[in-house]
């Protein structure tokens, strides 16, 4: 049989996927790992093969020891690094490619029918809409997915109650806005806390709160909501760990001390 190099398509594909599903699922009896062999006309080990080689660029598994398959190319490298370098653009089109392949059409089109957009808007206002609401989709799937729906401080598990925070505001950083690495599931107490510069995390991610809110330490509320998780460790996701430079970025221009 002849070996079918992968091609940019696939890649982008696999790497969707690398995103979407837990670390434990990267094998060929996944079925969505199935699925995508399905998809691209490949053996499902041979996907799975593709999330483990991923895995083996991550910096959180490199230092965790995880190799890969023995078969990480020099175009992997590459498609992790392109994703790495530019999330909005990747993102969406890789949505679009596995919009197409599943046979489900345009994604424009289909996004257009889940939203109201206001009639004045036309082209490239439309374009814009569009890729941000798949955008913001695909970042919020990803961050809930790899804190395993849950609080990364007090637990809750219920998806609905449950936000995709950014570390860096979302206006404050235009390449880092989709990056997995900016996000923290948090239900919306804690979200609201951290985005209002209540709550930050020191470089070792212990969860510090703001003097203005322990001023109110004599409170019932902040011995039950805050005071009890004060110097622990924010529960960490299995991969797109918490950027450093992200961390102190909050730290040093959100948290108001």
């Amino acid at each position: 049989m002849v070996r079918r190099n992968w091609t940019r398509e696939e890649l982008i594909l696999a790497f969707n996927l690398y995103c979407k599903i837990p670390f434990g699922k990267y094998n060929q009896r996944t079925e969505e790992v199935q699925e995508l062999a399905r998809l691209i006309e490949r053996t499902p080990s041979a996907v799975a093969f593709k999330l483990v080689n991923f895995s083996s660029l991550d910096p959180y598994h490199q230092n965790r020891g995880v190799k890969g398959m023995g078969n990480t190319g020099k175009l992997d490298k590459e498609i992790y690094n392109e994703f790495s370098n530019n999330w909005d653009d990747l993102i969406y089109e890789s949505e679009e490619l596995l919009s197409q392949k599943s046979g489900k059409g345009n994604l424009r089109d289909l996004t257009i029918a889940e939203i109201e957009i206001d009639n004045s808007k036309v082209g490239k206002d439309v374009n814009r809409i569009v890729k941000s609401r798949v955008n913001q989709s695909f970042f919020r799937k990803v961050v809930m997915q790899i804190y395993s729906n849950k609080c990364a401080i007090s637990n809750i598990d219920l998806p609905e109650l449950l936000i995709a925070s950014h570390i860096i505001p979302w206006s404050s950083n235009e390449n880092e806005r989709l990056n997995p690495s900016n996000g923290i599931c948090l239900s919306p107490l804690y979200d609201k806390v951290f985005d209002r510069g209540f709550m930050t995390f020191t470089d070792n991610l212990e969860i510090r709160f703001s003097d203005k809110l322990k001023s109110n330490s004599d409170k019932v509320y902040f011995e039950k909501f805050f005071d009890c998780y004060e110097g622990k460790t924010l529960n960490l996701p299995e991969k797109f760990h918490p950027k450093q430079e992200f961390i102190s970025f909050h730290r040093n221009n959100i948290f108001i001390g």
